[in-house]
């Protein structure tokens, strides 16, 4: 019995250790397969993925412009003379009629009183010729002169009648010229230009000649009517279209920074300069309180429908590769695939692209340089933070393109 005790436990002892070094075995063979799988699974490069962004059907420019008066008149010398007063400065409101400036032209008057004498001159020999032309016509009846005779006096007397129409008109004229020793304003505005000061010599040819010695040409006021501002932009030849009445414009000038100003549309040049391919545009300018001033340079924002689709991407998504600008998508079995893209504008850390991509398409964001086409790859969300495209991005998890 004793035998048979003791080989019993050692059958069972044998058993046990070949039960022990099989179970090693299967565990093993366990812990390779999964190792193996683990290590194929981390050789599978990961990446991350965005999608376009659409554009709004709308399209925005920014432009330069240049804002100008609703009228601006410089105003000259008519007559030679020197500046008498003058009574409006610089930024001075002035309304149609108000009187500028005076000049004194004693030249002007001389001359202006040498014509009224002429006149009276001329008045008193046609009262004579008028006077001599009827008797002579009233002793036609006693034949007491010829007839050649009467028919010279009457003639002379027609010829001093216009004599006096001649110098009426030359004193009229002077007249008009003693009228432009006043300045003034031709319609309500503000004096934006003042070049004259009391003592100066000015002249009708626009030079103006100050105490100190020098001469200039230039003119002695300029009126601006603001109560309304024309706003010129060269508008480039892809907004053609849409230059037209309705259209509006956002505007700003550097002196307001915060303040918005809206422009309508006038007119437009139909034809684009051939050096810049833009058109002159006129916009008009609400401006009751005065608060736009003439000569301001505006930013002029414009927007204006548009029929292309355009996507927007980061600028890290774009690779540059021999046959131009691509993008990396993952297609539906988890491949890599380069697609071409045309590129419409590059902004400051986004690309506009215009062909080659749509909304629905994953693309892989900040593509390793070691991708190849048609490399197997796993789609994971990066840590908050890394990708700057969604930075609310949660916590890393793996998953599945699909």
């Amino acid at each position: 019995m004793n035998v048979l005790r003791g080989k019993g436990l050692a059958i069972a002892a044998l058993l046990l250790c070949v039960s022990y070094v099989g179970y090693r075995l299967y565990e093993g063979r366990l812990e390779a397969a999964a190792l193996r799988e683990a290590t194929l699974e981390r050789a599978v490069p990961t990446v991350a993925v965005i999608h376009a962004t659409p554009l709004p059907s709308n399209e925005t420019i920014t432009l330069p412009g240049n804002i100008q008066a609703w009228y601006e008149a410089p105003i000259y010398a008519q007559v030679s003379g020197y500046v008498k007063m003058w009574y409006k400065d610089y930024g001075a409101q002035a309304k149609k009629g108000d009187v500028l400036a005076e000049i004194n032209a004693p030249t002007l008057d001389a001359q202006y009183a040498q014509a009224k004498a002429d006149l009276e001159s001329e008045r008193a020999k046609n009262a004579l010729a008028e006077l001599t032309a009827r008797r002579y016509v009233a002793m036609r009846k006693n034949h007491a002169l010829s007839e050649q005779a009467i028919s010279v006096q009457v003639a002379e007397a027609k010829a001093q009648a216009a004599k006096v129409k001649a110098a009426e008109q030359n004193v009229k004229n002077f007249e008009a010229m003693i009228h432009f020793k006043t300045i003034v304003a031709p319609y309500d505005g503000v004096v934006t230009v003042r070049n004259i000061n009391v003592g100066d010599y000015v002249n009708k040819e626009g030079t103006i000649s100050s105490s100190g010695g020098s001469s200039t040409i230039s003119n002695l006021f300029t009126v601006a009517d603001v109560s309304m501002m024309r706003l010129f932009v060269s508008v480039p030849e892809a907004f053609g279209p849409f230059l037209q009445p309705g259209l509006t414009a956002d505007v700003t000038v550097p002196q307001l920074p915060q303040r918005h100003f809206t422009a309508k549309f006038l007119t437009v040049a139909r034809g684009f300069d051939v050096s810049t391919r833009t058109a002159i545009t006129e916009f008009t300018i609400e401006n009751e309180d005065r608060a736009l001033w003439p000569g301001s340079y505006a930013t002029v924002h414009l927007t204006a429908p548009v029929e292309k689709s355009v996507f927007t991407i980061p600028s890290t998504a774009m690779v540059f590769q021999e046959h131009g600008a691509q993008v990396a998508v993952v297609t539906d079995g988890d491949r890599v695939h380069f697609t071409p893209i045309t590129v419409g504008r590059i902004l400051d850390n986004a690309i506009e692209v215009t062909d080659g991509i749509s909304s629905n398409e994953h693309i892989i964001n900040n593509p390793s340089a070691a991708l190849l086409e048609g490399d197997n790859v796993r789609v994971v969300t990066p840590a908050p933070g890394y990708d700057l495209v969604t930075p609310d991005a949660p916590a890393p998890k793996e998953e599945s393109s699909k």
